[in-house]
């Protein structure tokens, strides 16, 4: 046994700190502070995820079957809001002669047909204005194209007339890649302007309207009313909770980062003898 030499300080016993005394180190206390700020940042976005989610103030049953002046629905060049996708509206104005058009794969009832489609120059506004009017339904292209003539002949350019139906957004103007250039096969403002005519400096409706009416020699348009959701956006929600996962993730990974420096440093002050040999 060896003596300690007289005088000769005995080195201080070092013990190692606890994975508590590392998590309060000023280091590790604001990269907490840091992480409070990220996850309150997520929790108030997943804050407002659920309150779009949920529609506080859902339309009352039945309120699109109330025909309202289309200037309380929806404004020229403007996307039809969501609840107001089949909206009963009433609108005056009169056809424009040349543009009544058919638009092939229309469905009626499960039955594929064609619509006859015009141009309505709107009464009483200021600037030049036009919507898209479904005008009825024919089952084969030969009825659809008689019909539009017949509309054609006996159009009065000057009657104003005044068009009740449901407002419907618009289809877009794409078409499949086989589809001929000259058919029209979806109801849209949009193609249906490049045809028309007088259209230098005219405003146009996206929606278009499907008349309550039906022209001579065609069948009404099937047009119910569109099903009330429940008020309840799932995939918001879905969203929501996302992000209250990404906000706990944030103290997981201040925790995982911290414990991670305190295993490192039990093993720097472990002996040198006490280290696995290979």
């Amino acid at each position: 046994m060896t003596d300690t030499p007289s005088g000769a300080a005995e080195p201080a016993e070092v013990f190692p700190p606890t994975l508590r005394e590392v998590m309060l180190r000023p280091r590790w206390l604001a990269m907490l502070a840091l992480c409070l700020v990220v996850a309150g940042v997520f929790a108030w976005l997943g804050q407002w995820q659920l309150a779009r989610a949920v529609d506080t103030a859902p339309r009352e049953e039945g309120a699109t079957e109330q025909v309202q002046p289309i200037d309380d629905v929806v404004t020229p060049g403007a996307y039809l809001p969501e609840p107001l996708v089949g909206q009963r509206v009433s609108v005056s104005g009169t056809f424009v002669a040349g543009d009544f058009i058919v638009v092939s794969s229309r469905f009626n009832d499960n039955v594929q047909g064609f619509w006859v489609t015009g141009q309505l120059r709107r009464d009483g506004v200021a600037a030049p204005t036009s919507i898209a009017v479904a005008l009825g339904w024919a089952a084969t292209r030969q009825d659809a194209d008689a019909a539009a003539a017949a509309l054609e002949t006996g159009l009065d350019p000057h009657a104003v007339v005044t068009v009740t139906g449901r407002l419907v957004s618009d289809e877009g103007p794409v078409a499949p890649p086989e589809a001929d250039p000259q058919d029209l096969s979806r109801m849209s403002p949009a193609a249906l302007l490049s045809r028309w005519h007088d259209i230098a400096g005219l405003d146009v409706y996206r929606p278009f309207l499907v008349s309550d009416a039906t022209s001579p020699g065609l069948v009404e348009i099937s047009s119910p009313a569109p099903q009330t959701g429940s008020g309840v956006n799932w995939l918001n929600i879905f969203y929501a909770a996302e992000w209250a996962v990404f906000a706990g993730f944030a103290f997981y990974l201040w925790y995982r980062l911290a414990k991670d420096a305190w295993e490192k440093e039990l093993e720097e002050l472990e002996p040198e003898g006490d280290a696995p040999r290979g």
